[in-house]
């Protein structure tokens, strides 16, 4: 273990640990130390303090001395030619037309040193503006590029909250800020609410990040699912971090209600999970109910020991209510499993008629599916042989129309003879009936060969052509 102090030489900047030797020291009081540039005034930011040697530097330097009044006067005059300087720099820049914005000089303790602080959009070259300067002020000249936080920092400011900027008053350095932080702090992402003097994010955003952490580990997110102690179950539009709360929206048909809870009253579910079931909101109900329950008790115990009368006889009225409650929902719950007892058995008896409508559906429509089978192959059958006919009747037709005499006509035989009295013989048809051949000789000379051929045809018991080929008769 090791004695150390903590020495800031700006009123804002990092502390750096000196060892005090034997000098009582305490926050506040100047002091003269080593530094890289020569001697340097600093006030002691960290009272003297025991530290492991393994957390310090290799090498800590000594604090030579206590300040005085002639080197409080030193610093009050360095101060006085900083102002000049700044005006001087300020001149030169403009008159070279240098494209940088000076913001602050700073002199050394024993003035060995001027330094100029600038910010620039890129890189500048500024040889010729150090040799003027060196010319002028006849010292070591410095010149050192800065961001927009150094800058803020160096000339200060009023934040957006309305006192002095954390990084002015207070803050040693600075550390990284996202977007991430806003987010998670459940703030506007508008870039004019979360942005400081600096025009980056504020600095602020860092110093409550870890508490929101810790706070958001126990919250819900918007969108998720809440269910209440009566059963209810809605969406969570909103969460409060700090009050640690929900506002829940319950929909019910084209009405919704809005009701803010605390996180430890209501049962959640995740949105990626979905709508909880009636099983899960039953549990969740029954588990709502055995915390409001305790925590009920142990306001009671402690309105009994603090003998607050009216506080006592209000938890009591509550806890009367939740359990007409709870042997509400133990009703409901013993004829909503009677209802679905009966709706079961309901359930069981259309579907056995379902089950017997749909097999006697199915014989019919197997024994209509055969039928139509059966038709369609008739009809298919009729099809095949009118085509086979057709084409069987379409080249005989062919052959007989080659040799002069078409298929189906009778050919009349008038003009190769002479009707004759003669075939009235054979004029009987089958029936017994005698036919007049002199009758139907004027229009057909061809009645008794046609007589002879079906009388021939049915003797021989074959098909007739209807014409005969006998040339002696």
């Amino acid at each position: 273990m090791k004695k150390i102090v903590g020495v800031r030489f700006r009123h804002t900047g990092k502390s750096y640990y000196y060892d005090p030797g034997d000098m009582e020291l305490s926050i506040g009081t100047g002091v003269i130390v080593q530094s890289g540039d020569g001697k340097e005034y600093g006030k002691v930011s960290i009272p003297p303090m025991e530290m492991e040697e393994e957390k310090l530097p290799a090498i800590i330097k000594q604090i030579l001395r206590i300040a005085t009044e002639d080197d409080k006067r030193i610093v009050a005059e360095n101060r006085e030619k900083e102002e000049e300087a700044f005006w001087i720099c300020k001149e030169k820049i403009r008159d070279l037309s240098l494209p940088m914005k000076l913001i602050h000089a700073e002199y050394t303790f024993e003035r060995n040193k001027l330094l100029f602080y600038f910010t620039a959009d890129g890189r500048v070259d500024f040889r010729e503006l150090v040799r003027v300067l060196a010319s002028v002020f006849r010292t070591r000249i410095e010149l050192r590029q800065v961001g927009v936080r150094d800058e803020t920092k160096l000339m200060g400011g009023i934040g957006i909250c309305g006192r002095e900027l954390c990084c002015t008053t207070y803050l040693s350095g600075f550390v990284p800020v996202s977007i991430k932080m806003a987010k998670e702090q459940n703030l506007s992402l508008n870039p004019s609410k979360i942005s400081g003097v600096c025009g980056r994010l504020m600095c602020c955003l860092a110093h409550e990040e870890e508490v929101y952490e810790y706070l958001n580990q126990t919250l819900p997110k918007s969108g998720d699912y809440a269910t209440n102690v009566e059963g209810r179950t809605g969406v969570i539009r909103s969460v409060n971090i700090l009050k640690q709360s929900v506002l829940v929206i319950f929909e019910d048909g084209d009405t919704r209600e809005m009701k803010e809870y605390a996180v430890s009253d209501v049962g959640l579910t995740p949105r990626r999970m979905g709508v909880p079931s009636p099983e899960e909101v039953e549990k969740m109900q029954a588990e709502l109910e055995e915390t409001l329950r305790a925590k009920m008790e142990e306001e009671i115990a402690q309105a009994i020991e603090d003998g607050n009368e009216v506080e006592y006889t209000h938890l009591k009225r509550e806890v009367d209510e939740l359990n007409v409650f709870e042997e509400g929902r133990k009703q409901n719950r013993d004829s909503g499993k009677r209802a679905d007892r009966s709706k079961n058995r309901k359930n069981t008896q259309n579907q056995s008629v379902d089950e017997e409508d749909s097999r006697n559906n199915s014989r019919h429509g197997q024994r209509s599916r055969s039928q139509s089978q059966n038709t369609n192959r008739r009809q298919q059958s009729k099809k095949r042989d009118g085509g086979r006919n057709q084409e069987s009747g379409k080249g005989l037709s062919k052959k007989r129309s080659q040799s002069g005499k078409p298929y189906g006509k009778k050919q009349s035989r008038t003009n190769d003879r002479k009707p004759s009295h003669s075939l009235k013989r054979n004029s009987e048809d089958g029936r017994g009936r005698t036919q007049n051949p002199s009758k139907h000789s004027h229009r057909e000379g061809n009645t008794d060969s046609k007589k002879r051929s079906n009388v021939s045809g049915h003797r021989n018991g074959g098909y007739s052509r209807g014409y005969r080929t006998d040339r002696n008769s």
